[in-house]
C-alpha cells in the first residue's frame, strides 16, 4: 500500500512533467505557426527544361521560409496542351489550384468560366505597380480589366552561327526580309561536295499548335498585319498575313528554309549540328547553347514595313476560393513580381524580368556582361506584341496553325489557305437567335 508521502512524490513528479510538458509547446508554438492557421496554397506550373523548375522551387522554398502563414506547394502539371484539359476539368469539378502558371491566351476562357479571380483592386494599390514592364499589360488586360499578372517574360528573335556567316562571306546582318532571304541563299550550300545540300539557312516552325503560330506572328506584324483583339473581330485572312505567309513560302521554295519536325517546339539539334545557320527562338534556349558549346549570336527579326516582335512568357492567375486564401494567393504573386525574385528567375533561368528595375540592378548588368545576346531581346521589348486574350483563341490560333501548315507543305497557296481557316473560324462562334415566324 502506498505511503501518502509516496502518493505526494509522485503527484510532484507527474506535475514537473506537465509543467515541461507545456512549456515544449510553448516554445513549440513561438517557432512555427499551428496547422490551423497555416494557409495551404497549390501552385500549378509548366517551367522547362527542368534546371529552371529547380531554380523555380529555390524561391517558392524562400517564400514558404518567410512567410511560416502562408505554404505554397508547387506542382509540374506538364507542357501547355498538357495541362489544359486538367486546368478545365479541375475548374468543372470544383477542385481548381489557388496559383496557376500560364500563357496569358487562356485569359478571355477562364473569365468565361468564372473562375478566375479580377485583380484590379489590389493591382490599383500594388506598390509594385510602377515597377512592371510596360509592354506587359497588354498580357494582363482583358476587356479593360486585370485577370492576372507577369511571372517571366520573352520574345523572339533569330539565333545564328557566325563561324557560318563568315565562311559564307557574309559580313553584314540582314535587316529587311529582301535581305534576310539572300541571307538564307547564302547559306545554304553542299559543304562535303556530294552534290547535295546539307546546310540550309534557316528552319522555319511547322505544326498546328501554338508554338508554330507564335514563332510567325513576328513576320504577321512587320507585315502591318493583325489579328484582332475580341472575338467578333477576330481576323485570319488579312492581306499582311497572306504576304507574310507568301514569304515563308518563299523561303521554301528557295531552298534555303527546311521545316521543323510538327509540333516538336524550339528543338535546337540542327542548328547546334551546323545543318541550319539560323532559327527562330527565345531566350529559354541560351543555358542548352551554352553548355553545347557552340558558337551563336542574335539578331532581330528582320523587318518588312515595321519591326515586330512576340511577346511571351507566362502570367499568374489566380483562381475563386475564399477570400483568406485568395488574399494569401496575392501575397505570393507580389512576391514573384518583386525584384528579389525576378533577378533571380532572370540569372537562373534566361527569361526576361517583367520588374524593369532589375535591369539596373549590379547582379543583373554582370549577367548581361556574359550574355550579351539578351540585349537583343530587351532591346526588342518596345516592339513586342501579345497576342489576343479573347475566349477560343486556342480553336483560333489552331485554325491559323492548319493554314500555316498547309502552305508551308505545298498544299494551298497563303490566300487560300487564310480564307479557309477565317471560314472555319466563323463556323466555330456562335450564331444569334433567330425569331421563328
Amino acid at each position: 500500500m502506498f505511503t501518502l508521502k509516496h502518493r505526494i512524490t509522485q503527484a510532484g513528479r507527474w506535475l514537473r512533467w506537465l509543467g515541461l510538458g507545456l512549456l515544449c509547446l510553448m516554445l513549440w508554438g513561438c517557432g512555427a505557426a499551428p496547422k490551423s492557421d497555416v494557409i495551404q496554397l497549390t501552385f500549378w506550373q509548366g517551367v522547362n527544361p527542368p534546371p529552371n523548375r529547380e531554380v523555380l522551387q529555390k524561391l517558392v522554398d524562400r517564400f514558404n521560409q518567410a512567410h511560416p502563414h502562408i505554404q505554397v506547394e508547387s506542382i509540374y502539371v506538364g507542357q501547355p496542351d498538357q495541362q489544359l484539359p486538367k486546368i478545365l476539368a479541375a475548374v468543372v469539378g470544383n477542385a481548381p489550384p489557388d496559383l496557376l502558371w500560364y500563357n496569358p491566351t487562356i485569359t478571355g476562357q477562364l473569365v468565361e468560366l468564372g473562375a478566375i479571380r479580377n485583380l484590379d483592386d489590389w493591382w490599383q494599390t500594388s506598390p509594385l505597380r510602377p515597377e512592371l514592364e510596360p509592354a506587359l499589360q497588354a498580357t494582363m488586360t482583358f476587356e479593360n480589366q486585370i485577370w492576372s499578372v507577369p511571372f517571366a517574360t520573352n520574345n523572339l528573335a533569330v539565333f545564328y552561327r557566325p563561324s557560318l556567316f563568315k565562311a559564307a562571306g557574309i559580313t553584314t546582318l540582314p535587316q529587311t526580309w529582301s535581305e534576310f532571304r539572300q541571307v538564307a541563299r547564302q547559306l545554304t550550300q553542299d559543304t562535303n561536295g556530294d552534290g547535295r545540300v546539307d546546310q540550309h539557312g534557316i528552319m522555319l516552325a511547322l505544326g498546328q499548335g501554338d508554338f508554330a503560330v507564335f514563332t510567325w506572328l513576328p513576320f504577321l506584324w512587320s507585315a502591318g498585319g493583325g489579328l484582332g483583339t475580341a472575338v467578333n473581330n477576330a481576323t485570319l485572312n488579312s492581306p499582311g498575313a497572306a504576304v507574310a505567309l507568301q514569304f515563308w513560302a518563299d523561303l521554301i521554295q528557295d531552298g534555303s528554309a527546311i521545316l521543323s519536325l510538327p509540333e516538336r517546339g524550339y528543338e535546337l539539334d540542327n542548328f547546334l549540328t551546323a545543318k541550319v545557320a539560323m532559327q527562330i527562338t527565345g531566350p529559354w534556349t541560351l543555358g542548352q547553347l551554352q553548355q553545347a558549346k557552340t558558337d551563336f549570336a542574335v539578331m532581330p527579326i528582320p523587318r518588312d514595313v515595321q519591326a515586330a516582335t512576340a511577346l511571351g512568357g507566362e502570367n499568374l492567375f489566380i483562381f475563386k476560393t475564399t477570400p483568406a486564401r485568395e488574399k494569401a494567393a496575392w501575397v505570393f504573386a507580389e512576391y514573384v513580381m518583386s525584384q528579389d525574385f525576378q533577378t533571380e528567375f532572370a540569372l537562373g533561368t534566361g527569361y526576361l524580368p517583367v520588374n524593369r528595375f532589375v535591369q539596373n540592378r549590379p547582379q543583373y548588368q554582370s549577367f548581361l556582361a556574359e550574355q550579351p545576346a539578351l540585349n537583343v531581346f530587351l532591346e526588342q521589348m518596345p516592339q513586342a506584341q501579345a497576342r489576343p486574350l479573347f475566349p477560343g483563341y486556342a480553336r483560333f490560333s489552331e485554325s491559323l496553325g492548319r493554314a500555316l501548315e498547309s502552305v508551308l507543305l505545298g498544299q494551298e497557296s497563303p490566300t487560300v489557305a487564310l480564307n479557309q481557316a477565317q471560314a472555319r473560324w466563323q463556323l466555330l462562334q456562335p450564331r444569334a437567335p433567330t425569331n421563328a415566324p
